[in-house]
Order: C-alpha cells, then sequence, then structure tokens
C-alpha cells in the first residue's frame, strides 16, 4: 500500500456521483463484468443506489483514502445469502486498498457465511478475495452485461 490512510464511512447520497463516475471507466467495467445493462444511465443509477441506501437489509459503506473517495464495499442479499461487492476506482489499483478496505468491511459486517462473486478473469479481484480469507467453493456461468456474452464466475466463500 501506497502510504494510503483507509477509512470506511456510512455511503450518503452524495457519494453516488462519484460511484457513477468509477463504473464509466470502460477497462473497470470489463472487469467487474456482471455490471448495469445502460452503465451510462445516471439518472437510473442514482435511483437504484438511493433505494438501496434505506434498505435496512444492505450495508454499504464509502472506502476514502487520505478523505478522498476510491471506491465503494457492501453486504447484500441475493436468494438468501449475505454477499459482498466492491469497487476501486481504477487509478487506485494495485495500492492494496481493496484488501484494507474488505478486511475493515468484514470487522463491521459480520454475518457469515458472506459470499463473493468475480469474473473468471478478474485475478485483481480473486487474490482481494483470498486476502480477505474467503476461499473459491465453485463457479457459475452468468450474463455479463459488460462483456454481452455469458462468462464463468468463480464463488467464494468465507465461513467465519
Amino acid at each position: 500500500m501506497i502510504n494510503n490512510y483507509i477509512t470506511l464511512t456510512e455511503t450518503e447520497k452524495d457519494d453516488l456521483n462519484a460511484f457513477f463516475q468509477f463504473q464509466l471507466d470502460k477497462e473497470a467495467n470489463y472487469l467487474a463484468a456482471f455490471t448495469s445493462k445502460d452503465p451510462n444511465d445516471k439518472t437510473a443509477y442514482i435511483e437504484k443506489y438511493t433505494k438501496l441506501l434505506t434498505d435496512p437489509i444492505i450495508t454499504m459503506r464509502t472506502i476514502k483514502a487520505n478523505d478522498e473517495i476510491v471506491g465503494s464495499v457492501a453486504k447484500f442479499v441475493m436468494e438468501n445469502d449475505a454477499e459482498i461487492t466492491y469497487w476501486i476506482d481504477r487509478k487506485f489499483w494495485g495500492q492494496g486498498i481493496a484488501t484494507t478496505a474488505l478486511k475493515d468491511f468484514l470487522k463491521i459486517e459480520q454475518i457469515r457465511p458472506i459470499y463473493g462473486r468475480v469474473a473468471f478473469d478478474n485475478y485483481g479481484s480473486q487474490k482481494v478475495l483470498e486476502k480477505c480469507g474467503f476461499v473459491k467453493i465453485g463457479k457459475n456461468k452468468g450474463f455479463a452485461n459488460a462483456r454481452q456474452t455469458e462468462i464463468e464466475e468463480y464463488i467464494y466463500k468465507l465461513s467465519d
């Protein structure tokens, strides 16, 4: 990590503008793979995430490095399983921010088991999950909007 002071704050509606900008990055969107159908639709993005901010089942945090918003991390529930998702602005990749933020988040969000899913070729995100104690338990296929094709995803699990 390159001398970043990482903090997690409760996500506020104003943070969503930064998150929207991050997901416009074509390379990041490609690696994330399972993204919105139209990443350019800001109105839909803000509406969707504003609703999620008030959902008591979802835990959402804004990741800051030296008080600058650099990403997000959240727990949501899909098919009765707790899952995590995170996004780091591409200009901050490779600095250990995702790993630090996820480790800190997992102290706040203590539900277990918790799952993470990642595109088969998103090696950076796979490493983050593994450094945080997640174990690869399987794979699945799904339609990746960012690639407009079905791809394989790996399923990770953190038990304790």
